[in-house]
């Protein structure tokens, strides 16, 4: 800022006058008389001067250069930007390698089995042999699929070392780009503070001559200038908008490449699991999906049949290093509840001291919509279901009559009519999770413990109704700082 001293009267008084950018330059030692109309428009004429160009065309010029400076330096969000981006490509490029380490141990191991059966056929005679024979074939047909899903993971390396590189060209063109105007913008600083002297000393000069009424004019001019200023500033496009659209188009295509390169994984894992389970005697059907029912089925003719066999299920952790038995769920048939979800589940058959474990093929994915739902019941302080109960006190209930079983945010209750069989508060003997014994409607069914030595097998008119009712009892249960689940599933909520 530049404080200018003017003498009136023998008295020195310092008024502060705002500062002009480094482009403005005066050619006369006073500024001409003129007075803004509407659309900027000259009302008077001015006064020009030999010496050099009119303060207006001074000013315009000033304001244009202030303004493609500012459209410049903007540049510099824009490779930070184009950074981020190569950061995201160079970590799914790492992860691709890793991918094709993996695949390599896999070939090694091929062929170090290949080589023990060729090795154990020359010692093997008669049916023996032909079973090595089998094996050998086997292993170079797993050879075979291996190496086609190589390929496929090639095909996909390309792809993001080809995005890497093209980010890495724009981010170093970028960092180029603020260089050069970094370097500009130094230069027109430099520049900026000798006009700026120049046009301090014209203003000395210019408060010793003039009176009151000029003084005043100058700063209406200066007002009006900057009026002007932020009026084109504030109506200039920005000379960087077509390269932030091609960021956003960046950004999509990585997040496809990021998903295609999730589902593949999820895929390939899939197809692992389905090959570890195409030799045992049983499978698992149905869809791995919340609301849908699993079976276990026997895919072979040496299999036992389910009834003489003793079942249990399991739920695996997400690295499947640990698994969490499922208290009450030993029949052949299993529903899925909400707790289910984003993990995989396991069965164990076991028959005349042999065990054989099944594994789903994926984890278990949830509902379409249903946390909508969940979130449109959240709005109610008290939701109703119809519902039919089932067993009793761990007794085959014999009515079949509907009931209103209520969820609030303090408590739940069960009642017919007039008639209230149970209610209480959400409290840590209280017990909520997907019935586990079995049957058609297990999808749909609820098992309630309200308290100890009182239990209910309740029977939804929906799937989704009674997925909805298990996630909305917990979530108000959690606001009482009480952990719903079934026996032994605390540790999963």
């Amino acid at each position: 800022m530049t404080r200018i001293s003017p003498e009136f009267g023998g008295e020195v008084e310092m008024q502060t006058i705002r500062s002009l950018s480094a482009d403005v330059s005066f050619a006369c030692d006073q500024f001409p008389k003129y007075k803004l109309g509407p659309d900027n428009q000259v009302l008077e004429e001015i006064e020009e001067n030999a010496k050099g160009p009119p303060l207006k065309e001074v000013i315009l010029q000033e304001t244009t250069e202030l303004t493609e400076q500012h459209k410049r330096l903007s540049v510099r969000d824009l490779a930070s930007k184009f950074d981020k981006n190569l950061s995201a490509a160079a970590k799914l490029s790492n992860e691709a390698k890793l991918r094709e380490i993996a695949s390599l141990e896999g070939h090694v191991l091929l062929k170090k089995l290949r080589d023990a059966l060729e090795f154990l056929k020359g010692r093997m005679v008669g049916r023996n042999k032909e079973d090595v024979e089998k094996a050998i074939s086997i292993v170079e047909a797993l050879a075979v699929k291996l190496t086609q899903k190589e390929g496929e993971l090639i095909q996909e390396k390309f792809e993001v070392k080809k995005l890497l590189n093209f980010l890495k060209q724009a981010s170093e063109d970028a960092k180029k780009l603020v260089n050069q105007e970094r370097s500009f913008a130094c230069a027109e600083i430099e520049s900026a503070r000798a006009v700026v002297q120049r046009i301090g000393e014209a203003l000395e000069e210019q408060e010793r001559t003039c009176q009151t009424s000029g003084k005043q004019e100058m700063e209406e001019l200066m007002e009006e200038v900057q009026e002007a200023r932020r009026i084109k500033l504030k109506h200039q496009p920005s000379k960087v908008m077509d390269m932030e659209y091609e960021v956003r188009a960046l950004r999509i295509e990585i997040r496809e490449k990021s998903s295609i390169s999730f589902n593949l994984q999820k895929e390939l894992l899939m197809n692992k699991r389905a090959e570890e389970n195409k030799f045992l005697p049983y499978e698992i059907s149905g869809s791995e999906t919340l609301g849908s029912i699993l079976r276990v089925q026997p895919c072979s003719n040496e299999a036992t049949e389910l009834t003489k066999c003793s079942i249990q299920w399991y739920r695996l952790s997400s690295e499947c290093s640990r698994r969490e038995p499922i208290l009450g769920a030993n029949k052949s048939v299993y529903a899925p509840e909400p707790i289910d979800i984003g993990r995989v589940l396991q069965v164990d058959i076991t028959s005349n001291g042999q065990t054989v474990s099944v594994t789903t093929a994926g984890p278990i994915d949830p509902a379409a919509g249903l946390e909508n739902y969940v979130e449109t019941l959240l709005r109610k302080s008290n939701s109703e279901f119809h519902v039919v109960v089932s067993q009793m006190n761990g007794r085959n209930y014999s009515s079949h009559s509907t009931h209103a079983f209520h969820i609030g945010k303090m408590r739940m209750k069960l009642c017919r009519g007039w008639i209230t069989k149970a209610r209480d508060s959400y409290s840590g003997s209280m017990q909520l999770c997907g019935f586990r014994g079995g049957g058609n409607s297990a999808a749909k069914s609820l098992y309630w413990q309200p308290r100890k030595g009182q239990t209910f097998v309740l029977v939804f008119e929906s799937e989704r109704e009674r997925n909805g009712a298990l996630m909305l009892a917990r979530k108000h249960a959690l606001d009482s700082n009480v952990m719903l689940a079934g026996p032994d599933d605390d540790a999963l909520v």
